[in-house]
């Protein structure tokens, strides 16, 4: 396993985490990803550290918590030999104060989250959205204590635009707190819009990249194809429109290119989709989830071996996307304004 640390922190994480949103199934949409319990999450989690992942990700609105409480009682015993992620901020009741990121929610929202996990700390403390209704200064005042006070190890940040990100790091470097070293982010062979903003802003200011569904809302698996009908057991049916939207045409001619790289390379859809992303600027970690301990290993091949330059130039040209104002006008001025993934 290799280890990457997370943007310009000194933390080291494997480039490949496991995504605990399976562990639960607390509600329709939970179960449509995964029902896993303590037996089978304790199983799990074995093989990842055991294959040398050391990075676990959760959040607190995973099925009401549940995730948390399943991972909790999984990783016991095993604390110091890995790290833990969560995350806070989308509403966890009916309140109006049960949701967004100011001093009362996230307070609160982390000594339940540690609860739950049954631990002290917390290792990366995720912001999952922006609040656009509390001050930023608010916000990270508040996260430069749980960081001072020890209950939480680093900050990060999820869903953010460029704006979002660059104002709260602004605001951090003003007042010497904490900066987010860390944005968890959808980035996938069907979905590249991150390399347009909110990469060169982390190669610029050092925010690493926590990649979640790297396989496309579930749809990179090797069971969708041109002419085929759908898999019989998926998530995407119930699922879909709270994902990336993807048109048919685009889907089948990405996982085409793929499957001629797999006979290239004997190695899965999944492995290809989730190896291209590991050579990409500014990615810490990739983070997977998985139903079985058959699923988990197969994406744990994804490790161990690198595309070649010209099959990741042909996944570059099937996966490539137009872009939007202003950042097509932005690539014709590469001499100063380099693109940090170049056109395929």
């Amino acid at each position: 396993m290799e280890y990457r640390q997370l943007g310009g922190s000194g933390l080291k994480v494997s480039v490949l985490s496991f995504g605990a949103g399976t562990f639960g199934g607390g509600n329709e949409f939970f179960r449509a990803w995964g029902e896993t319990g303590v037996d089978e999450a304790k199983r799990l989690i074995d093989v990842c550290l055991d294959a040398g992942v050391n990075l676990f990700d959760t959040a607190n609105v995973y099925s009401k918590g549940l995730s948390e409480e399943i991972l909790g009682k999984a990783v016991s015993g095993k604390r110091q030999q890995l790290l833990i992620s969560s995350k806070a901020t989308f509403p966890m009741g009916d309140g109006p104060n049960d949701l967004g990121s100011s001093r009362h929610h996230l307070i609160r929202s982390c000594e339940d989250s540690l609860r739950r996990l049954g631990t002290d700390y917390i290792d990366v403390y995720h912001m999952h959205g922006f609040d656009a209704t509390t001050p930023v200064e608010e916000t990270l005042a508040t996260l430069d204590n749980l960081v001072t006070s020890g209950k939480v190890r680093y900050i990060a940040c999820s869903n953010f635009s460029g704006w979002h990100l660059m104002k709260s790091l602004a605001a951090s470097d003003r007042y010497g707190w904490t900066r987010y070293v860390g944005h968890q982010v959808y980035y996938s062979l069907l979905g590249r819009e991150y390399e347009w903003e909110l990469m060169p802003l982390g190669l610029d200011q050092k925010v690493g990249a926590l990649i979640w569904s790297p396989l496309g809302w579930g749809r990179l698996t090797g069971k969708i194809r041109r002419g085929q009908p759908p898999p019989e057991v998926s998530r995407l049916p119930k699922t879909a429109a709270m994902g990336p939207q993807v048109s048919d045409e685009h889907l089948f001619k990405v996982v085409e290119a793929i499957d001629e790289v797999a006979k290239e390379t004997g190695k899965s859809v999944p492995q290809i989709a989730l190896n291209w992303l590991l050579q990409r600027p500014t990615v810490s970690t990739v983070i997977f989830g998985a139903r079985n301990e058959e699923q988990l290993k197969q994406n744990l091949g994804a490790v161990g071996w690198n595309l070649t330059a010209a099959q990741i130039a042909k996944l570059d040209a099937a996966s490539k996307v137009a872009r939007v104002y202003p950042y097509w006008h932005q690539a014709q001025f590469a001499q100063r304004n380099p693109l940090p993934v170049p056109e395929a």
